[in-house]
């Protein structure tokens, strides 16, 4: 018996050295998992990727090397050189000479068509009076082509004591000894007005053309010279008015608007009052509703006949011809 009871103090006394020993650690402290490490075989699949990256790479430098290659001659090699005047194809020129054209690209002699700034060409092509528009661009492997757009001309020009050719954006061109033209001449703008009003006034006087065309078919060619300096007055002369072989000159005031409406009443009463006057030098028909024949004489007169001229103005009735007391 004391035996087992020693025995039974000797258990007790272990469980509670335990219970101690088990105190001082978490009481959930778990066991850490052992990390596994895995290591990746070379297999098949991982062969078929390295190919893959290997035709990629061999495939990109042969790329690198032709583009090299290539680029090299393009620009050096002596089948893409610009090196005679005939590798250039100048089409649309019918009053600008082909070497005046052909003389822009100078600089670009011996070298790649690749290598010649066509948006430089381009302008300094357009930069030449006659050239309105061009288009540059190169013919593979050593040509180079221009297309041009000459510009039309509406009218001669008399600047000073010299006869130029202007067009509808009030450009003034020189007069090629090769070729005819027929036209009026425009009188009173020059180089000295800014290239935006002379395009205003060259608009106006297109306006008018076609304005007394619409009234009578082929009047604009009676029109032989148009003076645009004033641009609240358009003075315009003609000849024929009086219909027949009558060939004497008549300067017009038109004043700046309503040309359909004054030159109809032009040809509707101008044989009436050459009737009345006798001889027709100038009408002005600046004024709405009234007309003045012959102002200038009137003008250039006496007292007595300045006071007469102005009596000559007469006011056009709402039916039927203007009347007016004409000298």
């Amino acid at each position: 018996m004391p035996r087992n009871m020693r025995a039974a103090d000797s258990l007790l006394e272990a469980v509670y050295q335990a219970e101690l020993h088990t105190d001082d650690e978490p009481r959930y402290l778990r066991r850490q998992k052992p990390v596994e490490i895995r290591r990746k075989k070379f297999t098949g699949r991982s062969w078929l990727f390295y190919r893959r990256l290997l035709v990629v790479t061999l495939a990109g430098g042969a790329g690198v090397a032709v583009a090299y290659v290539g680029g090299k001659f393009l620009l050096y090699s002596p089948r893409v050189l610009l090196t005679r005047p005939e590798q250039i194809e100048v089409l649309g020129n019918h009053v600008i000479g082909r070497q005046a054209i052909v003389d822009k690209f100078y600089a670009d002699r011996g070298r790649s068509v690749l290598r010649a700034p066509l948006g430089q060409r381009r302008g300094a092509i357009e930069s030449l009076a006659w050239i309105e528009q061009a288009r540059v661009q190169r013919i593979l492997p050593n040509r180079i082509r221009v297309e041009v757009t000459e510009r039309t001309p509406v009218a001669f020009l008399c600047s000073g004591t010299e006869l130029f050719l202007i067009d509808a954006h009030g450009v003034i061109l020189d007069r090629p000894t090769d070729q005819e033209f027929q036209f009026p001449i425009v009188t009173g703008i020059g180089e000295s007005v800014p290239r935006d009003e002379r395009e205003r006034r060259m608009q106006t006087y297109q306006q008018f053309l076609k304005d007394i065309d619409l009234v009578k078919s082929g009047s604009s060619e009676r029109v032989s010279e148009v003076d645009v300096s004033n641009a609240r007055d358009l003075r315009v002369v003609m000849t024929g008015l009086a219909g027949g072989a009558g060939v004497q000159p008549v300067t017009v005031h038109f004043g700046q608007g309503d040309f359909v409406g004054k030159y109809r009443m032009l040809v509707d009463n101008f044989s009436l009052w050459q009737a009345n006057a006798g001889s027709i030098q100038s009408i002005d028909l600046q004024y709405t509703r009234q007309v003045v024949v012959n102002p200038e004489a009137n003008v250039a007169g006496s007292p007595a006949a300045n006071h007469s001229g102005r009596r000559s103005v007469a006011r056009q009735a709402a039916a039927g011809p203007p009347k007016q007391k004409l000298h």
